[in-house]
């Protein structure tokens, strides 16, 4: 079986290549910020900040990873979901806010940010906070604001563009509620070294180090063990299983130490190459039959997280994809009670849409990987 991909940025020494501005404008450049465990945590501290209780109702997008809606309800909140049209943002005119509606989550999808000032005026006219949600977009200039600036709250998820092992953000134009938050203990320093260095090792990433590293780490692990059979497809999760899957339990802690300085790398290395990387993706897939890229080239600025593929057919494609270990997801998990919504993108993005993934650590030999496949297959 070829060896996986990396599916989130992995250190290597090239990291400290390159400028240390990104050259863009990034969600942590807001005044107040707190960094948490993930973009999870970071959200579920959003619904703290606003004072989110039970019995209060917050809006999230059809068209979502479950870890954007869990947090919600951890925090108590009944949760409304709202269609997408074409461009990813709220079809505002098919909302209708429930009683003690508190916030709207509008997602930033894809690392290729959009203006929300449409968004902006309807929170503003009604009097409900928007919380935007940065997990694909550190980077970049959503329209006439840069990525993070039009939410009262905005979220983002570390280790996405990252090479840490964790990691989420808060920020905010204005101060944020005091949050008191565990330190991490030395167990969790000291996991944040072990991963990065495992992972990294994998990667053949620390040349002079690998081999070692690799001895060690498979004395620690033992032997390979052999993968499980196939499991007969499940049944649709229920909410408990959904909440027990997304793992809230460090919510309120601290990030590790490492991870902090990690944040700290060069940034312009991390720009360019996601944006080398998407291009290649768009270019290498616009001949595709039964295939297309979501949208068109890459704004000018923008630091992409994945090339949105549609695909007609995806079943075979995406399992493909997955068996070859090329860095894609697929959002098709659904949140129990997720309303079929008249012309909803979200819903046919769930399905066709492919995640490929574009991060600065992927080298051009996985990128042409995944471009066979999809030859191969389309």
């Amino acid at each position: 079986m070829p060896s996986r991909q990396p599916t989130r940025p992995t250190f290597g020494w090239d990291n400290f290549s390159g400028d240390r501005p990104a050259g863009l404008a990034a969600v942590d450049d807001l005044p107040h910020t707190r960094l948490l465990t993930s973009g999870r945590a970071a959200l579920f501290a959003a619904m703290r900040a606003l004072g989110v209780q039970a019995g209060d109702s917050v809006l999230a997008p059809s068209y979502h990873c479950p870890t954007l809606v869990a947090p919600l309800r951890a925090a108590g909140a009944a949760v409304q979901f709202y269609p997408l049209g074409p461009d990813g943002l709220p079809v505002l005119d098919a909302i209708t806010p429930a009683p003690r509606t508190r916030a709207i989550v509008v997602a930033q999808l894809f690392g290729l940010p959009r203006s929300l000032a449409a968004v902006r005026a309807w929170c503003d006219a009604r009097g409900i906070a928007l919380v935007e949600d940065c997990a694909h977009s550190f980077f970049g200039q959503a329209g006439e604001r840069p990525v993070g600036h039009w939410g009262d709250l905005a979220t983002a998820s570390v280790s996405k563009f990252f090479p840490v092992s964790e990691g989420g953000l808060l920020a905010s134009a204005k101060p944020l509620p005091a949050q008191a938050l565990q330190p991490a203990g030395a167990k969790q320093q000291l996991k944040a070294w072990v991963d990065l260095l495992e992972r990294s090792s994998e990667q053949g990433r620390l040349t002079g180090f690998n081999l070692a590293l690799n001895g060690l780490f498979r004395l620690k692990n033992g032997p390979p063990r052999a993968a499980p059979p196939a499991a007969a497809p499940a049944p649709e999760p229920t909410e408990a299983q959904m909440m027990a899957d997304c793992d809230l339990g460090r919510s309120e802690q601290a990030m590790p130490g490492l991870n902090r300085r990690l944040l700290g790398l060069p940034r312009a290395r991390i720009v360019a190459r996601r944006r080398a990387h998407y291009e290649h993706l768009h270019r290498s897939t616009q001949a595709l039959r039964g295939a297309r890229p979501l949208f068109g080239p890459l704004p000018a600025q923008a630091a992409p997280y994945v090339m949105p593929l549609w695909v007609d057919e995806p079943e075979p494609v995406y399992a493909a994809l997955r068996a070859a270990g090329c860095a894609v997801f697929r959002w098709d998990r659904v949140w129990p009670g997720v309303p079929d919504f008249h012309n909803d993108h979200g819903a046919r993005w769930r399905h066709h849409v492919l995640q490929l993934l574009c991060h600065q650590d992927l080298d051009d030999a996985m990128l042409a990987r995944s471009c066979a496949v999809l030859t191969d297959k389309l």
